[in-house]
């Protein structure tokens, strides 16, 4: 027996919750299904243990533009407001220390130049000097050889209390998921649900779960990361999009080194996030390093070979594809990173490797201060454009109109998850000609009266 919504969100990661909450608390449809292929919802890349935990709001993000600040910023606020909402200041929500690192004379100058041009952006932004960061950040100062490190080092961030910093997605999910519950007695959650086919037939799209379920929806979202290009390459959408997943690990300490998280400033050349240290939420406050950047062939990380079929699938490896692959690794700045990755998965070699570039943070640091984050860390589906020729940078959404569409959202997605579900939102309330109540979105989601 097929059951029927109006609307069907597959994925239940933060994007999928996150619009299934504003499809449910802000407009008047009738029945809202999420479909969650696992036994819970978020237990891949929004997971608190597969992310940095960070609200991404391009205050100490070094590769954000102004004007890209600028737009993320909002959706950035969405997700503080929303936490305030529901009171879950400390339960899911903190505020904590944070800043970006600028080590040596180049580095120091762009800072000074970069905290100019975004404090009016970020009015609670504040400028470090090293004297000032030996007394809130004291082991970045500290030298290898004892006392103060020899480089020049600034920092621009944010102390304690001046903004909130830090999110278990995960935890928002599921807060996102019971709030539209109640906002909507009629809306269901189904999990242990693998959708593996979905086909429009009339007016209706039905979909086919692993399990032999069946669904039907006059509007389908899909917030399924990699595997929603997957599902689009089923129906014949998205197939100038190629997806090239990359896996993120990370390095635990067993003590605080850290008071507040602490970046580095992005390499222009590379598209992957630049090493940072955090106090991890889920392990005591103790300091997590990370990311590495290691591309796998498979679409999930830690569900064994699972998903090496439909990565291949999704690949769609062509000469386009193997141009787009060359062409990349043409670049030493890239090629040396992409390699010197796959050296941090090295059982000896890894920690003596990583300890190396994350002592531009903290300079005394020692392989015997941290241990391989096992279980930690996800997948994000970087996506090739073929038509174009080149890795895209930010979400990827396919939208053939029609009543589907199909998003894939690396970093910083969680992030941007309330500001992507209004963007579809939008979509779907004029398709399926839904009220929204506008008014009472910018009283609780955007912050005005």
């Amino acid at each position: 027996m097929t059951q029927h919504f109006d609307v069907i969100v597959v994925g239940g990661g933060i994007s999928g919750a996150a619009l299934f909450y504003e499809l449910s608390k802000y407009t008047n449809v009738k029945k809202v299904a999420l479909i969650e292929k696992y036994h819970a919802l978020s237990t891949l890349n929004s997971a608190g243990t597969s992310n940095s935990q960070t609200i991404h709001i391009g205050d100490i993000e070094t590769n954000y533009t102004y004007e890209k600040a600028s737009k993320v910023k909002p959706n950035a606020d969405m997700i503080i407001n929303y936490g305030k909402l529901v009171n879950a200041q400390e339960v899911f929500m903190y505020s904590h220390q944070k800043m970006a690192l600028a080590v040596g004379e180049e580095e120091c100058e762009f800072m000074q130049k970069r905290y100019e041009e975004f404090k009016d952006l970020y009015p609670y932004i504040k400028f470090f000097d090293k004297e000032k960061l030996k007394e809130i950040e004291p082991k970045i100062v500290e030298g290898a050889k004892g006392g103060d490190r020899p480089e020049k080092i600034v920092a621009m961030g944010a102390l304690a209390g001046d903004t909130y910093t830090t999110v278990d997605f995960g935890k928002m999910s599921e807060s996102l998921a019971k709030e539209a519950l109640k906002a909507n007695e009629n809306n269901q959650i189904f999990f242990n649900e693998e959708i593996v086919n979905i086909y429009k037939k009339g007016d209706e799209f039905h979909l086919n779960s692993a399990s032999g379920a069946s669904f039907s929806a006059n509007f389908v979202v899909v917030n399924a990361g990699a595997h929603s290009l997957f599902l689009a390459h089923k129906m014949g959408y998205g197939l100038d999009f190629a997806c090239l997943p990359v896996a993120g690990s990370f390095y635990l300490t067993k003590k605080h080194l850290l008071n507040g998280k602490v970046y580095m400033v992005q390499n222009p050349k590379l598209p992957f996030a630049a090493l940072h240290g955090d106090p991890d939420i889920l392990c005591d406050m103790n300091t997590r390093f990370g990311p590495t950047a290691l591309c796998l062939p498979k679409l999930e990380r830690y569900h064994g070979l699972k998903s090496l079929p439909e990565f291949f699938k999704t690949l769609r490896l062509d000469s386009t594809t193997i141009k787009i692959l060359l062409d990349l690794m043409k670049d030493k700045t890239i090629r040396n990173y992409i390699l010197y990755n796959y050296l941090f998965e090295l059982p000896f070699y890894n920690k003596k490797l990583f300890v190396k570039d994350a002592r531009k943070i903290v300079p005394t640091l020692s392989t015997d201060d941290i241990y391989y984050a096992k279980g930690f860390g996800g997948v994000r589906p970087q996506v090739l454009n073929k038509t174009e020729k080149k890795l895209m940078l930010g979400e990827a959404s396919i939208n053939p109109g029609g009543g589907i569409i199909f998003n894939m959202t690396p970093s910083p997605g969680a992030t941007s998850c309330l500001g992507n579900a209004f963007r579809d939102l939008k979509q779907v309330c004029e398709y399926l000609q839904l009220e929204f109540n506008e008014a009472l979105f910018n009283k609780e989601l955007r912050g005005q009266e």
